[in-house]
């Protein structure tokens, strides 16, 4: 296979859906189809400074692919499915959907997939007040204490 000549635009594209962590195959196909370009995901891995094959990128890739990363790494509210409201619209659509199909089995673990994502299954936040903000009960454990007999020893 004959190694193409990309753009400078093609080549940034590369850079930066590596940078956001989608696979060479992944990029590949997305290059195909935006751009007409058949690529090799080997030639593709070359601009990924964190991979053996791309430890000779040019400079200027480098550090667009840095740069990429920090911020796609710190900008999750630009991710849809970040969102709450975007995974209970989905979850919405897929349910009806099941439900149309008749399956019910798929349709009412949706329907608990959306309860648990409302009732906040899915976050790591955790209450740390009682009620009203008071403070948590302390829970008193039934600890007895035994008498161990003597058995007459004294």
């Amino acid at each position: 296979m004959v190694k193409p000549k990309l753009t400078r635009e093609q080549q940034t594209y590369v850079v930066q859906a590596l940078a956001c962590f989608d696979t060479p195959s992944v990029v590949v196909a997305s290059v195909k189809k935006d751009f007409g370009v058949t690529l090799s995901p080997q030639l593709v891995e070359t601009y990924d400074p964190t991979k053996k094959a791309g430890r000779n990128v040019a400079a200027r890739w480098k550090a667009l692919f840095e740069e990429t990363r920090k911020t796609f790494l710190e900008d999750t509210a630009s991710i849809a499915i970040s969102h709450r409201a975007v995974r209970l619209r989905a979850l919405q659509r897929m349910a009806d959907k099941a439900e149309t199909q008749g399956n019910m089995v798929l349709a009412s673990s949706l329907l608990k997939q959306a309860a648990e994502e409302v009732g906040g299954s899915y976050t790591n936040r955790r209450e740390l007040t009682g009620k009203d903000g008071k403070d948590l009960p302390v829970p008193v454990s039934p600890v007895t204490i035994f008498q161990l007999p003597d058995n007459g020893r004294g």
